[in-house]
């Protein structure tokens, strides 16, 4: 799935955070977006999400123009998301059960993707019982048991430890190129950026700030 993004501009209320943004994401990239807060990553992803319309400009995915949320699009937070009073497995269950998805259908793509994620063994266990790195596993799992053709995830390890953080940065790049789900991926940390990405975009003050984009690209090249 292909993104593409014209002259876009964006924010809250009277206040525009994307002035004019022009990106595009090519059909199975891996593409980080990094810069400082309030840059605007995150509501570029809100954009591309269909949660928050733009004031001009254009997002077209897979040529269409976006005009609200899809299946086809699945947005990861830092914040796991996890509904406390369910197990792994039905927290996993629970965007295909909403889907109509057959309960014995949803409950093998769950198993399956907790497996992938390396919790097997765990599908029983509630939030609580679980680190914050496992709970992210949950998350992720639940995010892709869905088969969604592009993920945006804004900042999903943020509250991680160094090397539960470590960890689940190997894990999504393999899991997300083995599916070659496309997916923009928006830090602060310029080091998870170079790490992950197939190629790294910088936002400064609501657009591409090409000066500390090509410093990046020579200290990824």
């Amino acid at each position: 799935m292909s993104v593409r993004i014209e002259g876009l501009t964006a924010g809250y209320g009277r206040s525009a955070v994307l002035r004019g943004l022009d990106l595009v994401v090519a059909e199975g990239e891996l593409l980080v977006v990094v810069g400082p807060s309030g840059c605007g990553k995150s509501t570029l992803l809100r954009v591309v999400a269909g949660l928050l319309p733009g004031t001009a400009g254009r997002v077209l995915v897979d040529g269409v123009p976006v005009r609200g949320t899809s299946r086809d699009r699945a947005l990861v937070f830092q914040d796991d998301g996890l509904l406390p009073w369910r197990d792994a497995l039905r927290n996993v269950e629970l965007p295909l059960a909403l889907r109509g998805v057959p309960r014995a259908e949803r409950r093998v793509r769950a198993r399956g993707w907790l497996d992938r994620v390396g919790l097997a063994g765990f599908e029983r266990h509630l939030p609580r019982e679980l680190s914050g790195g496992m709970r992210q596993r949950v998350q992720l799992a639940r995010t892709l048991a869905q088969e969604p053709r592009l993920v945006l995830m804004d900042e999903p390890f943020g509250a991680l430890d160094a090397r539960t953080r470590s960890a689940m940065q190997e894990l999504v790049m393999a899991v997300l190129r083995e599916t070659g789900t496309t997916t923009i991926f928006v830090t602060h940390d310029v080091d998870e950026a170079v790490r992950l990405g197939d190629r790294v975009v910088v936002l400064g003050a609501g657009e591409v700030d090409v000066r500390r984009e090509a410093i990046l690209a020579a200290v990824m090249g």
